[in-house]
C-alpha cells in the first residue's frame, strides 16, 4: 500500500489514512516522511475508490516541524531518497501541501505537537480536529527563522488577520482552546478521540457524491482567490455539470425511494 519507514499508509473503507511515523523525533519531518506524503497524496487522487483522506501522527504527536540534519541527508534514512528530490526539486513543498492540493478533501487528526513545520501542513488541509493537549505554533521567528512553508500567505486567509499575525509575529505557543477558537481548528476532542472523530467526519464525506464532493472543494478554493462576481460565474461552471451526472440522478431517486444511495463516480 506504499509508505516508508516514517509514513505509514492503511485504508479503512473509503479512507485513506496517512500516518507521520517517526514518534522518537515528535514526528518530525524527514526525507523519508515527506517522500511518502506526496507519494501518499498522489496515491489517493488516482484511486477513484479513495473518496476521503486523514493524516494523524504516531505516538501521541502531529509533527514537530523540519528535522534539518535528516533533511541534510545525513544518514542513511535521508540518502535513499536523495534521487526523488533531484528528479522533483519541489517535492518536499508538495508534500507538505504548498505546491500541491489533493482533489480529495483531507482532515487531519491532531494529538500533541503541531508547530512549526506541522502546522504549516495543517494549513494545508480541509477540515481539522485536536485532542484537547494538542499544542499549535508557527515558532520560526523565535530563532531567527522565517515560516516558509506557506504561513504568511495561508494563515492570515483561514483566520482573522490579528490572530495570524500575533502567531506568526510571537511565536508563542496556542492551546487546542486557543486554537479553536481563533478558528484553526473545528473541533477539540478528549486525548487520543482525534483519530476517531476524524474518521466519524470521514465516514459522513464518503457517504456523499464523490463528484459533487470534488467539485465542491476546488470551488472553494477556487473562489478564495477571485472577486465575488467572477466566484459565483466560476461556481456555476464548475456546479452546474455536477447535475448531470448519473450519481446526481441516482441521489435524486434514492431519496425518493427513502435508500441510501449508490454513487458509482459517474
Amino acid at each position: 500500500m506504499g509508505g516508508t519507514e516514517h509514513l505509514s499508509v492503511r485504508r479503512e473503507g473509503a479512507t485513506l489514512i496517512l500516518t507521520l511515523n517517526r514518534p522518537e523525533a515528535k514526528n518530525a519531518l524527514s526525507l523519508p516522511m515527506l517522500v511518502g506524503l506526496y507519494d501518499g497524496w498522489v496515491a489517493a487522487d488516482e484511486d477513484d475508490a479513495v473518496r476521503s483522506i486523514v493524516l494523524t501522527g504516531a505516538g501521541g504527536s502531529f509533527c514537530a516541524g523540519m528535522d534539518l540534519k535528516a533533511l541534510a541527508g545525513n544518514g542513511m534514512e535521508g540518502e535513499r531518497y536523495r534521487d526523488r528530490m533531484r528528479a522533483d526539486p519541489d517535492l518536499h513543498w508538495k508534500a507538505m501541501l504548498r505546491h500541491h492540493r489533493p482533489r480529495k478533501p483531507v482532515i487531519a487528526a491532531v494529538e500533541g505537537y503541531c508547530v512549526a513545520g506541522g502546522a504549516e501542513i495543517l494549513q494545508g488541509t480541509d477540515i481539522r480536529v485536536a485532542g484537547e493537549s494538542a499544542t499549535f505554533g508557527l515558532f520560526e521567528v523565535r530563532r531567527g527563522l522565517f515560516p516558509i512553508g506557506g504561513s504568511t500567505v495561508r494563515l492570515p486567509r483561514q483566520i482573522p488577520r490579528t490572530h495570524a499575525l500575533e502567531m506568526l509575529l510571537t511565536g508563542r505557543p496556542y492551546s487546542a482552546a486557543e486554537a479553536a477558537a481563533i478558528g484553526l481548528v473545528g473541533h477539540v476532542v478528549p486525548d487520543g478521540a482525534a483519530l476517531d472523530k476524524a474518521l466519524v467526519i470521514a465516514e459522513q464525506i464518503n457517504a456523499c457524491g464523490p463528484l459533487a464532493v470534488e467539485a465542491v472543494k476546488a470551488s472553494v478554493y477556487e473562489a478564495a482567490s477571485l472577486s465575488e462576481a467572477d466566484g459565483l460565474a466560476a461556481e456555476l461552471k464548475r456546479g452546474w455539470p455536477v447535475f448531470d451526472t448519473a450519481d446526481a440522478k441516482e441521489g435524486s431517486r434514492a431519496f425518493a425511494e427513502k435508500r441510501p444511495p449508490e454513487f458509482r463516480r459517474a
